[in-house]
């Protein structure tokens, strides 16, 4: 595809018109963390991104727990997903959504099944996400 330069009502413009992005199949992050697959969608890679980061993520009777420099919202498109973020515990079902804000520690977790679309806030500066834990329940 070819960049796309163009102005409107004084915005300028120079990114493609459209990014489209092909289905993937979910995969684990780790080979022995086979409760808990994800795909991301936009954009390629996490290294560093203006707007915002789509995925798709699941867990099965498993948990996770990292850092986020940004925010990270979650919609429950299936199953029961509990969230815990510095003693506050929300427990979402399909339709439901909940943020962790920037800057905290969040602890997601599926008893028996949750499928999740993740949307991450911008990190313009390639910060990066730690203290990674995976479990199973």
């Amino acid at each position: 595809m070819t960049t796309d330069s163009s102005t409107r009502d004084g915005l300028t413009t120079d990114a493609e018109p459209i990014d489209f992005r092909a289905a993937r199949p979910l995969k684990s992050m780790k080979p022995e963390w086979h409760r808990m697959r994800t795909r991301l969608i936009i954009p390629d890679s996490l290294d560093r991104w203006e707007g915002f980061a789509l995925s798709e993520w699941e867990l099965a009777g498993a948990a996770w727990e990292d850092f986020h420099p940004h925010s990270e919202t979650n919609l429950v498109l299936e199953g029961e997903l509990h969230i815990e973020c510095e003693g506050r515990t929300v427990v979402l079902g399909p339709g439901d959504a909940a943020r962790v804000n920037a800057g905290r520690t969040g602890r997601y977790w599926a008893p028996v099944y949750a499928r999740m679309i993740a949307v991450y806030g911008p990190n313009p500066d390639g910060l990066e996400s730690d203290s990674f834990k995976y479990s199973e329940i």
